[in-house]
């Protein structure tokens, strides 16, 4: 297997378990992202330093070499070009179109309003002059068209502060627009799903931390979540029936969304990727024992992913270091559980933390029960 060239887009830390897995199934990796110093440049079998955003030039590289399989994880940006070269060499992979739904939020909404999945009322906008505002009900969450990460997003309990959210989204997207939505109220959670031949199997829901209003940086994950069985098998039925919206067929999808008082689901958006922050990397594989780096592999290869669940599952978490109080429950873990200790990197708390990338570092950990996580958890989402 070691003359397969599977090509991996994007570069950065996120790809970092991609690149090791595709090495470990004994593939030669070929890896494209522009230069920036990132881990994957390094790591890869041969490093092109072609932007993801270039789709042609990566498809005339990937004929030339002959590739038996493109994928990506964690990142919107790269499905495009997935899809893409994909599409172009008659390889396993979402289409074209669904890969842009998936990126394009304002797409996204449509197609959820075409299929009848509960959602929030969106309002795409290039400035505040676009909207109505005497039809705008509060709150509202302003986001970017086209981003991930907690990046650009605010949200607003009344006008004051609208166009300038609206600007701060602009400039943390690519296409330089807005959304204004409906705020979906509840406790958030997220699927992580793998599909095959357009079955969608998923694998784990978890739970989710954030900050809160106004910005809702995430500050931890847990798995598995705090849902019953009867409301995972409803989140499971609106999930795959979105995924089947959206048109999703090949490879990981991340689906979130939040669960009111009343038990309403509703989709905040969905991803046609693994979702980040070590969610898909990590805590899947350490609660289920399903190998999901691995499958999306295999699903980009067109060969039946292996999900059989491993022997040892349990609970596994993730912290993120936002301020001095993350710090200390890190070093309370390591005193009273450091056996719960899967890795960790705590950087000095420089710089105010605006969203997920500028976070000061983290710490994985695992054990047979969330309980036995929770004490080490962050606060649950504050009000606003």
């Amino acid at each position: 297997m070691a003359d397969r060239k599977l090509a991996i887009i994007g570069a950065s830390y996120l790809q970092m378990t991609l690149i090791e897995a595709a090495k470990d199934m004994g593939f030669q990796t070929h890896v494209f992202a522009w230069r920036a110093g990132a881990p994957g440049e390094t790591a890869a079998d041969v490093f092109y330093p072609i932007s993801i955003t270039e789709k042609e030039e990566i498809l005339d590289v990937c004929r030339t070499i002959g590739i038996c399989g493109i994928c990506s994880i964690g990142s919107d940006l790269a499905m495009g070009a997935v899809s893409y070269v994909a599409d172009a060499l008659g390889l396993p992979a979402n289409s074209v179109e669904a890969a842009e739904r998936a990126m394009n939020k304002h797409a996204m909404r449509r197609a959820f309003e075409k299929g009848g999945d509960p959602s929030a009322r969106s309002r795409l906008v290039s400035n505040i002059s676009d909207l109505d505002l005497k039809a705008l009900t509060y709150p509202v969450i302003v986001k970017p068209l086209d981003r991930s990460g907690s990046r650009g997003i605010t949200k607003l309990m009344s006008e004051e502060g609208l166009e300038e959210a609206i600007e701060y989204a602009k400039e943390q997207g690519f296409e330089k627009k807005a959304l204004v939505e409906d705020y979906i109220e509840g406790k958030e959670y997220s699927a992580e799903c793998i599909s095959y031949n357009g079955e969608h199997h998923l694998l784990a829901i978890t739970e989710k931390f954030t900050t809160g209003a106004p910005h809702f940086i995430e500050t931890g994950h847990l798995e598995p979540s705090d849902l019953s069985e009867s409301m995972y098998r409803r989140v499971e039925a609106v999930v795959k029936h979105a995924l089947d919206s959206l048109g999703l067929t090949t490879g990981a999808s991340h689906s979130e969304f939040r669960i009111d008082d009343a038990g309403n689901i509703r989709i905040i958006e969905i991803g046609g990727r693994m979702g980040g922050d070590f969610i898909g990397s990590d805590l899947v594989k350490l609660t289920t024992g399903v190998d999901f780096v691995k499958a999306v592999i295999s699903c980009a290869l067109g060969e039946e992913p292996d999900l059989k669940q491993g022997t040892h599952v349990g609970a596994a978490g993730i912290r993120f270091i936002l301020n001095n109080m993350d710090v200390i429950a890190f070093e309370r873990l390591k005193k009273e559980h450091p056996e719960f200790l899967v890795r960790y990197e705590i950087n000095a708390l420089n710089g105010s933390v605006t969203d997920s990338s500028s976070r000061h570092g983290y710490f994985l950990m695992k054990a047979e029960t969330r309980e036995a996580l929770l004490p080490y958890m962050p606060e649950a989402e504050k009000k606003a």
